[in-house]
């Protein structure tokens, strides 16, 4: 582990927005589900959260370029167990979803802790999770055509939640508790062993803030497991 990508992985750390994320209401095709874990990690989000009924969930990797290894997916079987799991939280929930009270994107206040709800290809947001979310949001176009693609759109909202955050200094200070930054710490510097310890349900070993095992012979025994 070099010091550089040390460096670099804790200025990226230093950076994610635990208390912002991503539901996707029956998102089903897999480029976009990908493409939409893509833009979590560009601007920051740590979790994305895929609502799914009886279809197995997928990624294309090629699609994600990598940036799965750095996004947490956590899947759902009911829309609304999963909105409710944030609003229980003190989450705000948006749903971008075309109604009579759909505010703009840029509107909402987003330094606060916020959920973001995308919905199906076809039919957009569910009408179960319509009803519960806190508020309708649009993304304001001046063509012909009245939406985006659903993972195009969660980009731009992504983007401008982003740049409110930035803007109230919440970008760069890291906001990630004790435990989920050592979590994230050690599964970006040891991918493949961090993979080998979820599969045996060890624990991680420990390592240092250079990311340097504390005992390096745990480690090479470890490794060296089939």
């Amino acid at each position: 582990m070099t010091p550089e990508r040390v460096k670099r992985i804790r200025e990226v750390l230093d950076k994610r927005q635990p208390d912002l994320a991503i539901i996707t209401d029956n998102v089903h095709k897999p480029h976009n589900i990908s493409a939409i874990i893509r833009s979590c990690d560009a601007f920051a989000v740590p979790e994305m959260h895929v609502v799914w009924h009886g279809e197995q969930y997928r990624v294309f990797r090629g699609r994600t370029m990598g940036s799965h290894k750095f996004v947490s997916v956590k899947t759902h079987d009911d829309i609304v167990k999963g909105i409710n799991q944030f609003k229980d939280q003190g989450y705000q929930v948006v749903a971008a979803h075309l109604s009579e009270t759909a505010i703009p994107h840029y509107e909402v206040d987003f330094t606060k802790p916020t959920a973001i709800l995308m919905g199906a290809e076809k039919h957009g947001v569910s009408d179960q999770a319509s009803a519960i979310v806190d508020q309708h949001i649009t993304i304001p176009m001046e063509g012909m055509v009245e939406s985006l693609n659903v993972s195009v759109a969660a980009a731009l909202i992504l983007s401008e939640a982003c740049r409110q955050r930035s803007l109230s200094n919440q970008i760069g200070n890291n906001k990630l508790d004790d435990a989920r930054y050592k979590q994230y710490f050690f599964e970006w510097c040891y991918p493949d062993l961090a993979k080998k310890c979820q599969q045996k349900k060890l624990p991680y070993p420990e390592i240092d803030e250079n990311g340097d095992f504390l005992d390096p012979k745990a480690f090479s025994d470890l490794y060296n497991q089939s």
